[in-house]
């Protein structure tokens, strides 16, 4: 008997009239279930959606054998996590989902939260998170709904990471950009319908504590009795229901041991309602209802607009998690050009895939027929088009522009380009820097001193003047709520690293922008960093009456098919200056010395000075002395002698003078790091008007140079691109990466610059100023804010729904504040060429 066979013998077959089991979990499926899952060719019962999905992952997935092998059904779920979040710890949906660390067992994943509604949500879910044995480190960003999350699998499951969280309140999924969407629209909805709920009872509850005011107590006792019953019952929705992500959030941060920003707004409504209610019953005393339906009003339009901003902030993100698209077209036959439309996740290395006009790039690869221009601007802010062609490398969510592309597929899914950018972006994104840690540790405080305040205003005021107790307290908890100082710091950065990603500067940890701001130094690389990394022509000298175009075709024309660096220099000049290549006949390559070609019957060298001389027997031309020392230098020559000489340098990066001269006008020092020969260093300092230089410089002198600077009191911003700059970067206080650069380097680097240009550097130091700059300002405006407010609120001059608008009004202007880094002049954008980010193998 199988362990399938035994479970069933186990439970008994059901008598008529008893309900079925759920074969998945054992839990009662009820008399006639409403869903199925087919089990080797049985159609099981299942007592619900989730165990159904969960049972139909683990058939889909060729798990099969789980149900046949297993000797008993799962515990009671009362004390087990529910099936529905057991499945994402299935290897096949956690394959999509879930990233794997250097070691197997280190698993990370991006969590989308439901239900967090303020900074302090995020404090409690990250105090949750790390109190779970196994969990190594667990971020939550408020600005943009997330938490990333890495943990130990040997320890605890993704499963219980979700349960952890549902156990304080809130719901947790792991991200995908549909979900997203739709948890957004559905929050947006319920937003809405409580605003909607707050601001109609708050219009019906004011038209009758008018005529109240307006009467003077010249009103009669049944009718102002009559009136506030009208106003009771109005207002009952209004506390009951609009108001209940205020008590949601209290009722979370009591029963985790912390004070959210909603338990002292939570107290203040009830301590409100609770006294007009006893007031109503009593016929006697005052009545709050009307205050108390307009400051739910003013916080829920607040909240609202608030999540709208903070959306706004963070749709660089979300848009780059949608340029993936779901589809593509796979070839079947290529000599029939016939295709299928296939889910992108099930592309596979060496897949052959079609991109028609208009159509997204479903993942990294390489063409392989047609030519055709990409939209690549999405992921690197480049507003042209880039032309590609046969053997040319793209990129998954680049748009085909013009026309149809067949091209192989080289990585999918996590490997992919795009994939690595979302995964740094959410890194940013979850990681605090300590300007934010400081807030919130600043706004725990505050909290815990603003109910003591309260309690000995309340104290004070019930004993000289018992009237105004009630209302003074709700003011002073509602005006001093610091929603303003714990916004400060993550409304500001966000909208900044989503300013950057559109100039196409990738910000991958949490306090580049804080430690840009603050820096003193600036060290670049040279080789691949300020220069192309690429040998490049730079001169053509002919020496026998040829002009510089036919010497550079005939020199083009001998290296063609050669591998070398010095032949593609010269293949690559002669086919940008169009110049006219002769038929070229048997060529032999001599390896360190150059190339030997017929051309036309006669026999042409292009290499070394010795290799050429040696063709003819002459002296070296007097040309040579016009070579500078920092170059390198090439000849052409026949059996008659030499026909002219080429120099060749590693050309400066676009923009790099210009970037040098406006680091160094914000006050900045720059010094130029490289291994290269010294004469050839100088040579590009020279040209950069850079001061300090450091030449024939090994890993560890670069190491000790930063360290020097540092200890010197300098905050340095290291830019490298190479393997051997990846210590360096670790070392400086803050790093920036080439796109082209090395993966490794990448990873050690807090900014990635996305194209090939360096003009998108300045406009990251300039943004990280303004950052600091808006946060100091927003710091310094709620703390204007609470000196001004709690002594008014104290002295009673404060109503408690002056303290509600005062106190939207303070976090809508912090916000307000940090969105104007998101209209930043396009003019400081910078237009890269390329975009070549290396993916994960």
């Amino acid at each position: 008997m199988d362990g399938t066979a035994a479970i069933g013998a186990a439970a008994g077959v059901p008598l008529a009239g008893t309900a079925l089991p759920c074969f998945h979990c054992g839990e009662p499926a009820g008399h006639a279930p409403r869903h199925f899952t087919v089990i080797d060719g049985v159609n099981q019962p299942m007592c619900c959606a989730g165990c159904e999905a969960v049972a139909r992952t683990i058939v889909a997935n060729g798990l099969g054998e789980y149900y046949r092998q297993r000797r008993e059904l799962p515990g009671c779920p009362a004390q087990a996590v529910p099936d529905e979040l057991r499945r994402y710890d299935l290897p096949a949906i956690q394959a999509s989902l879930v990233e794997t660390g250097d070691r197997h067992d280190e698993k990370e994943v991006s969590l989308l939260l439901e239900g967090v509604a303020c900074a302090a949500c995020t404090w409690l879910i990250e105090r949750r998170l790390a109190a779970i044995p196994g969990v190594l480190n667990a971020a939550v960003n408020y600005a943009t709904g997330r938490a990333r999350v890495r943990w130990d699998g040997r320890r605890v499951q993704l499963s219980g990471i979700l349960q952890a969280v549902a156990d304080v309140g809130y719901r947790a999924y792991p991200f995908d950009a549909a979900r997203s969407e739709s948890l957004e629209r559905r929050e947006r909805r319920t937003q809405l319908a409580r605003l909607f709920v707050a601001g109609l009872g708050t219009m019906q509850v004011m038209m009758y504590a008018v005529p109240a005011y307006v009467a003077g107590g010249d009103i009669s006792a049944d009718i102002e009795q009559l009136l506030r019953i009208a106003s009771l019952v109005l207002t009952l929705p209004v506390v009951s229901w609009a108001a209940l992500p205020f008590y949601r959030g209290a009722w979370r941060s009591l029963a985790a041991g912390c004070v959210g920003m909603d338990v002292p707004v939570a107290i203040a409504i009830l301590i409100a309602f609770t006294a007009s209610l006893v007031a109503t019953v009593k016929g006697a005393g005052h009545v709050y209802y009307d205050s108390i339906a307009m400051f739910v009003f003013l916080l829920l339009g607040a909240r609202y607009l608030e999540s709208r901003m903070r959306a706004r902030a963070t749709r660089a993100q979300q848009r780059v998690a949608r340029l993936a698209p779901a589809v593509a077209e796979r070839v079947i036959d290529w000599h029939a050009a016939s295709t299928e439309l296939v889910a992108v996740a099930s592309l596979s290395r060496g897949d052959c895939v079609l991109v028609r006009p208009g159509a997204t790039v479903p993942a990294d690869g390489v063409v392989l027929d047609g030519e055709s221009t990409l939209d690549e601007s999405m992921l690197t802010g480049e507003s042209r088009p880039i032309s590609k062609g046969p053997g040319d490398a793209v990129v998954g969510g680049a748009l085909n522009v013009r026309s149809p592309l067949m091209m192989e597929v080289r990585r999918v899914g996590e490997a992919t380009v795009l994939a690595g950018i979302v995964r740094m972006l959410e890194r940013a994104h979850a990681e605090k820097p300590p300007i934010a840690q400081l807030a919130d540790a600043v706004a725990q405080w505050f909290l815990a001193a603003l109910l003591a305040v309260a309690v000995a205003a309340g104290i004070f005021w019930y004993t000289f003047d018992p009237q105004r107790a009630v209302w003074i307290v709700v003011a002073v908890l509602v005006v001093t709520c610091p929603c303003a100082l714990s916004l400060a710091t993550p409304a500001a950065l966000t909208a900044a690293a989503g300013r950057l990603y559109g100039a196409g500067t990738l910000v991958t940890r949490g306090h580049a922008l804080e430690t840009l701001a603050r820096a003193t130094h600036v060290v670049f690389d040279k080789t691949g960093t300020l220069t192309s990394g690429q040998l490049s022509l730079i001169g053509v000298l002919p020496v026998r009456g040829l002009g510089a175009e036919e010497c550079l075709a005939l020199a083009a024309c001998a290296e063609r098919g050669s591998e070398h660096p010095v032949a593609r220099a010269l293949v690559a000049a002669a086919g940008e200056r169009r110049s006219a290549a002769p038929q070229a006949g048997t060529a032999r390559n001599v390896p360190g010395q150059g190339i030997e070609a017929d051309i036309s019957g006669v026999r042409y060298r292009v290499g070394s000075l010795a290799f050429v001389g040696a063709l003819h027997g002459k002296a070296p031309p007097e040309e040579l002395a016009f070579a500078a020392d920092d170059v390198s230098v090439a000849a052409l020559g026949d059996e008659r002698g030499w026909i002219a000489l080429f120099t060749f340098g590693d050309t400066l990066r676009p923009g790099a003078r210009q970037l040098v001269r406006d680091l160094r006008a914000r006050g900045l020092e720059v010094s130029l790091l490289s291994g290269d020969r010294l004469h050839h260093v100088e040579h590009v300092a020279r040209e950069l008007g850079i001061e300090v230089v450091r030449a024939a410089a090994t890993p560890q002198d670069k190491f000790e140079f930063v360290r020097d600077l540092q200890s010197r009191g300098a905050v340095v911003a290291m830019v490298g691109d190479g393997i051997n700059d990846a210590p360096v970067l670790a070392q400086a206080q803050v790093s920036i990466a080439m796109g082209s650069g090395a993966e490794l380097a990448q990873v050690n680097a807090d900014l990635v610059l996305l194209s090939e240009g360096l003009d998108g550097l300045e406009p990251a130091f300039s943004t990280a100023s303004r950052a600091m700059r808006i946060v100091r300002q927003n710091f310094a405006w709620a703390v204007a804010y609470n000196a001004v407010a709690v002594p008014l609120a104290l002295a009673g001059w404060v109503t408690p729904l002056i303290a509600a608008a005062g106190m939207s009004a303070s976090s809508l202007l912090v916000v307000l504040n940090a969105l104007r880094l998101l209209r930043v002049p396009a003019a400081q954008a910078r237009a890269p060429r390329e975009f070549a980010i290396p993916a994960p193998a």
